[in-house]
């Protein structure tokens, strides 16, 4: 038992603690999050859940919908989003900030639950 705490103790304290490493944004990473940021949209908008809430979570929505489907929105705008006016360029920065965000993790939308009594519980939980 000691040996086997040991060599798990030692994967645990190499291997076992990696965090995966990313690559770095680029130059047009950054101007899109400063476009995200200047038009506010986090107000609106989550990752990973957080954020607000009139918007969907954009976290994954690149890989799941595709650059395509969230230009439309920046062009366009819908009832509720504004059409903020991006030119081409910045367009494509945002983009670009949110497939960099798609490459960050996964996050599903968990589905809550009510109870009777008043508490909300994640249903795969």
């Amino acid at each position: 038992m000691t040996a086997i705490f040991f060599v798990y103790s030692a994967y645990v304290w190499t291997a076992g603690t990696e965090a995966p490493q990313h690559a770095a944004p680029t130059e047009q990473v950054m101007r899109g999050q400063a476009l995200y940021q200047d038009n506010n949209c986090m107000a609106c908008h989550q990752f990973y859940g957080l954020g607000g809430y009139m918007g969907p979570d954009l976290t994954n929505v690149v890989s799941r919908m595709g650059p395509d489907y969230a230009r439309a929105f920046l062009i366009a705008g819908t009832e509720r989003m504004p059409d903020f006016g991006l030119n081409q360029q910045q367009m494509d920065d945002i983009i670009a900030f949110l497939e960099f965000v798609d490459t960050m993790g996964v996050y599903e939308s968990p589905e809550y639950e009510f109870k009777w009594y008043g508490t909300v519980v994640a249903k795969n939980d």
